[in-house]
């Protein structure tokens, strides 16, 4: 196994640098509503005008057709840059949506939405979760009745980020009368400028409003948006959690390190009732120390993960294990920080440009829930990947 960047890494590395370098927008992007869904289709836009957007997609759908490895090398150099990045208003769209079109749709589906999605055209936000069906996916209820070419969706999804944004949904329903579980679900491609949508946000305690309550009144979907087959959803639901938990957390974990690195320069700076360095105490020191390797432990499983995707063509359950680390290390992290900064850390007006660290402490807590609870990801590592028994 060559553990080393070929000449072509190397020259695409240098290319993306130079590129980020000249072309990073010189405002930086609003904390949040309309104004930031905009920025981010108008970054989304020059990118794929300049021949960046999606760096991993096929050539025969618009991408660069690039390894995975090289799609971790473009968000290095973009989180390098503090450049924009998929973690926004586009990152459905880009890291799972697409992917599932390109891997489970139709060449009309295909034909429709993937352009769009990579020229910033298009939104989309994820319709999975429902009030009674978050975890436990399979429990959802939210029903789909088939009549004639169109299938009739009610019900409800919950902790639907960007919705009140987004052009389009990925929308998980149960559409067999009577079906339980993994069962009877189909996945659809919802407009979500249809008759009967209503779409209420939840200020959540970020003091923002990313996420949504989405109700479904006699919602029409044309039959020809069924991704994979009626009553076949869990199937292409699969696929879409896959990409989601393969290279949609590269970001996560480049941020990650990040954030420790910039810890480290806080213990340097904030001073203990001695008058000395934080860091100089040996258990504040030990601690980022094992954080840091922890993140390089995670960066290692990336590649690792990422590599043995170039040559299957399909994310694995490892994605489940790199979240659930990135989870439990970014939380580990915040907790220190807390500690280093004291009452500092509770000053909190809901800006997060103000107070960085205490908005990532609260979003730590996010993230032990968002893209997959821990417990989940638990379970999917002991079952898909340790082949323990299944818990009862």
């Amino acid at each position: 196994m060559d553990l080393d960047y070929s000449d072509e890494d190397r020259e695409f590395r240098a290319r993306a640098r130079a590129w980020v370098s000249r072309n990073i927008p010189s405002q930086p992007r609003p904390l949040g509503g309309q104004a930031a869904a905009q920025f981010d289709r108008d970054w989304q836009r020059k990118l794929y005008e300049h021949g960046w957007a999606g760096v991993a997609w096929p050539k025969a759908f618009g991408g660069l057709g690039l390894s995975g490895l090289q799609q971790v090398i473009w968000y290095e150099e973009m989180t390098r840059a503090n450049a924009p990045h998929h973690i926004n208003t586009t990152y459905v769209a880009l890291m799972h949506a697409g992917p599932t079109l390109i891997a489970k749709g139709t060449e009309a589906q295909k034909t429709e939405h993937l352009s769009s999605i990579l020229n910033g055209r298009s939104l989309w936000c994820q319709g999975f979760s429902e009030p009674g069906a978050g975890s436990d996916l399979a429990a959802l209820s939210t029903r789909g009745e088939v009549d004639g070419d169109w299938i009739v969706v009610n019900g409800a999804k919950m902790w639907t980020t960007d919705a009140q944004h987004a052009d389009f949904q990925e929308l998980l329903i149960r559409t067999e009368p009577g079906s339980e579980r993994h069962k009877g679900l189909t996945w659809l491609i919802c407009d979500m400028r249809s008759p009967g949508i209503e779409i209420q946000p939840i200020r959540t305690m970020l003091n923002d409003e990313h996420v949504n309550t989405v109700f479904y009144d006699n919602v029409r979907i044309p039959r020809s948006n069924v991704v994979g087959a009626i009553g076949g959803g869990w199937s292409t639901a699969l696929s879409t959690l896959a990409f989601e938990r393969g290279l949609g957390f590269i970001a996560d974990q480049l941020e990650l390190f990040e954030r420790v690195e910039r810890a480290i320069e806080l213990a340097h700076r904030v001073k203990l009732e001695n008058g000395q360095p934080a860091i100089t105490d040996s258990e504040v020191a030990r601690r980022l120390a094992s954080l840091k390797a922890e993140t390089m432990a995670i960066r290692a499983m990336t590649l690792a993960d990422i590599s043995e995707t170039d040559l299957t063509g399909v994310p694995g359950p490892k994605g489940s294990l790199t979240k659930l680390m990135v989870t439990s290390v970014h939380k580990a992290l915040m907790q220190l920080v807390s500690e280093v900064l004291g009452w500092e850390f509770l000053e909190f007006d809901g800006d997060r440009s103000h107070y960085p660290w205490t908005y990532d402490y609260l979003w730590s807590w996010v993230f032990t829930i968002s893209g997959g609870t821990s417990e989940i990801q638990r379970e999917i590592t002991a079952d898909r990947l340790l082949g323990l028994p299944r818990g009862r």
